[in-house]
């Protein structure tokens, strides 16, 4: 009886910051899978990394380097964040690899939402002149970057001011681009690009 005792220490816990806590004999707990990894993210992000808020950027079937490009930003402090800062760095680089090629393995859903279809026309035409390029399929590709199709507005919202502030690192030639929808439409060139990738269900 002792003996089922102690080994039921032996397990796996998940502990409330994000990470995983081994209590007891290590070797006889199972191992750290991906998935059992990606747990920790499901409280926001939701299970698989399709997310149920609409400040919360669904992640399921992201680019596996860009997940670990965004891990290794909040880890670094390079990426502004309320709490991811600190979630990432309870994470392994190893981790953090394995959590971004699961993660890219997830069906993307897109999000249901209600989206103005005049904005939504102009966006298309925005994107189809400065952002198909690198966000193919009208944002639905994730290669090199998350997915944009179908990804909920108000977070679409919040990273797009990040990039604009400062406060998230962007690439001279994206710089370019949304400096130039910027220019010819001001604000409402970026709410435009926000309500067409809203209304896209792929």
């Amino acid at each position: 009886m002792r003996k089922n005792k102690a080994s039921l220490l032996a397990v796996l816990l998940w502990g409330v910051a994000g990470g995983l806590v081994i209590v007891g004999n290590s070797s006889a707990a199972d191992p750290v899978t991906p998935r059992m990894l990606s747990y920790a993210c499901a409280g926001c992000h939701g299970t698989n990394g399709v997310s149920a808020g609409p400040a919360i950027p669904t992640i399921a079937g992201i680019d596996a380097d860009y997940f670990v490009s965004a891990m290794q930003g909040y880890k670094k402090d390079e990426w502004a964040s309320t709490v991811m800062g600190r979630l990432a760095k309870n994470y392994s680089d190893d981790q953090i690899i394995a959590m971004g090629k699961f993660f890219a393995k997830q069906q993307f859903v897109p999000a249901d939402q209600v989206v103005d279809s005049e904005k939504a026309a102009l966006g298309k035409s925005l994107h189809r002149q400065h952002c198909e390029k690198c966000h193919e399929n009208d944002g639905a590709s994730s290669e090199g970057t998350g997915v944009l199709a179908g990804q909920w507005m108000p977070y679409l919202h919040a990273a797009l001011h990040d990039y604009i502030s400062g406060m998230r690192p962007m690439s001279k030639n994206m710089e370019a681009k949304i400096d130039a929808v910027l220019k010819e439409h001001k604000k409402a060139g970026i709410e435009a690009l926000v309500h067409f990738y809203g209304s896209k269900s792929h």
